[in-house]
């Protein structure tokens, strides 16, 4: 998890970027998937940006010339909450390039090959801030933002629909904290990286992930007490 979601122009999308400071609101986009564009909220200094973003944090220029694409010479676009502090990759990052993920939902399949079944799972209320952390690079004078969003460890109650991972879904009272890039010291963030479910969040069998319709009764998962 996760490997697909959406950002959708809503009262809820609107009032989570009010709560974050800023006045500019994500584009509507379904079903991003790793390599595509998202949107990401991160903080320099005491300004706070909304920015287009590679969702794969290790970008290269495209042989051809036409663009940017994730290096190959690595396969993961989500960090995992227990390599943070330690992989190459995530740590200086983890430090002081920490972003929040506006989305709307995000989309997991379950069942057989041939067979599988979508569900788009969302918050109760709300939109949803996934926990991620951001690069900006430059090619020759082009800047080129990408991010990565934080996986935690697998949670019992969500299992059924992913069995490996649960992404780390901010609240409100976090956001400064995980924003801020003057904490460098992540002890106060260790909290935040066990499995849990933060928010009321609700599994729901969609069509696609293009077209949400439900096709089945929603499962309704508490926040961890």
């Amino acid at each position: 998890m996760c490997g697909r979601y959406n950002i959708i122009d809503s009262p809820e999308v609107g009032n989570l970027m009010d709560i974050l400071g800023l006045t500019l609101y994500p584009e509507t986009r379904y079903n991003i998937a790793p390599g595509s564009q998202g949107q990401i909220v991160y903080q320099v200094g005491d300004e706070r940006y909304l920015d287009d973003a590679y969702w794969s944090l290790l970008m290269e220029p495209k042989p051809d010339g036409t663009g940017y694409r994730p290096s190959p010479d690595y396969s993961t676009f989500n960090a995992r909450s227990g390599s943070l502090g330690s992989s190459p990759l995530w740590k200086p990052r983890f430090h002081s390039q920490r972003a929040i993920i506006p989305a709307s939902g995000f989309h997991e399949w379950t069942g057989e090959k041939g067979h599988k079944q979508c569900y788009n799972i969302r918050a109760e209320s709300g939109a949803i801030a996934f926990a991620g952390l951001y690069e900006i690079w430059d090619f020759e004078g082009e800047r080129v933002p990408a991010f990565t969003i934080v996986t935690l460890p697998p949670h019992p109650r969500f299992s059924r629909i992913h069995p490996k991972s649960i992404p780390l879904m901010l609240r409100p009272d976090d956001f400064d904290m995980w924003l801020d890039p003057y904490l460098t010291n992540t002890d106060p963030l260790q909290h935040l990286l066990k499995s849990q479910i933060r928010q009321p969040i609700i599994v729901e069998p969609v069509r696609s992930p293009e077209r949400l319709e439900p096709v089945g009764e929603a499962e309704h998962l508490q926040a961890d007490a």
